[in-house]
């Protein structure tokens, strides 16, 4: 194989490939097989430093509404050629390296509307505690996602990302790159830990940073999971790639000495909150769950100003608050 994909290895003569007839129309949206390869070779030569020993799957995430994750089937598929790829049950998959696939230009298909589903790489280094997340993994995951291609429709809802698109460096070590990551659970909080610091990730980094409202959410990676999305600070070099983050839920209790926002209480309504806090940016999730966000603003007068968030349940009552400094 020649070019980015040169290091995937050719069948043996006594493992033919699978072969078949292949007369459907593909989707115009399924992912290309030689990208993906791409993404491949760039964990290959990038894990030895941001990732020592990690392994590298990819995931499937619901995207649009009704999307039903269950028995999902995916083949690549070429044209005289379709290879199964298997799927694990938290949909979950690797993909083997063939030849003849490459040559052929193949596309990987499911049976769902690819568009239907958001892709993403999924790094993971040994010895990372349940429930965390390691940054160089996060970083990795993000210039191996730009390079395959898994991205969905932000250009439509981020124009300057029309460029940036072809360019995965520049997505990946920008701050205004914005590459979603989705934690399996609604998440309330994320803190960063290096150096033997914890620190409170800034609200900006959660829900997309209340950016992606509801009109704008046919055209996010994140229209069913908006609950689950955060940023990580993959392009801040001040933060090494040991640092670990961890989550707090949105079902999770308050962990001990947890700040609240000042004089809001579990029960407050809409209206109370809004008297005490003023009106925040509001982000409206699928459950009926609603978040007000309180971050700080570019003015440097505001600079030392606390930031708040504050969560109600679907009845619009607080479930919990978060002051963070």
């Amino acid at each position: 194989m020649s070019g980015a994909g040169g290091a995937a290895a050719s069948p043996s003569a006594d493992q033919p490939v699978p072969s078949v007839a292949v007369t459907a129309t593909r989707d115009p949206v399924d992912k290309s097989y030689r990208r993906m390869i791409r993404g491949m070779d760039r964990f290959a030569r990038e894990a030895p430093v941001l990732a020592p020993g990690a392994v590298l799957r990819f995931r499937l995430l619901p995207r649009l509404p009704g999307t039903s994750m269950d028995g999902i089937e995916m083949k690549v598929v070429g044209d005289t050629l379709a290879i199964p790829v298997p799927v694990s049950t938290d949909n979950g998959f690797t993909l083997a390296r063939d030849e003849r696939a490459w040559r052929e230009d193949a596309a990987l298909v499911a049976n769902r509307r690819t568009a239907s589903m958001t892709w993403r790489a999924d790094v993971r280094s040994p010895g990372v505690p349940d429930g965390m997340r390691r940054l160089g993994d996060l970083r990795l995951e993000c210039r191996v996602g730009m390079e395959a291609g898994l991205v969905s429709n932000n250009a439509h809802l981020f124009a300057w990302l029309g460029d940036l698109l072809a360019n995965p460096d520049q997505v990946c070590n920008d701050a205004d790159g914005r590459y979603l990551f989705f934690t399996d659970r609604p998440v309330f909080a994320v803190t960063l830990h290096a150096s033997g610091r914890a620190t409170p990730a800034p609200l900006r980094f959660l829900y997309t940073g209340g950016h992606v409202q509801a009109p704008d959410l046919p055209w996010c990676d994140c229209q069913v999971l908006l609950e689950r999305s955060y940023h990580a600070p993959i392009w801040d070099r001040a933060w090494p790639d040991d640092t670990l983050l961890s989550f707090e839920t949105m079902d999770d209790p308050p962990p001990p000495g947890a700040p609240a926002a000042p004089g809001v209480e579990p029960g407050y309504t809409r209206g109370q909150v809004r008297a005490l806090l003023g009106p925040g940016t509001a982000v409206a999730f699928r459950d009926g769950r609603e978040a007000w966000l309180y971050p700080r603003t570019d003015d440097r007068r505001a600079a030392e100003k606390p930031e708040y968030l504050v969560l109600f349940d679907a009845g619009g009552r607080v479930v919990k608050s978060r002051m963070r400094r």
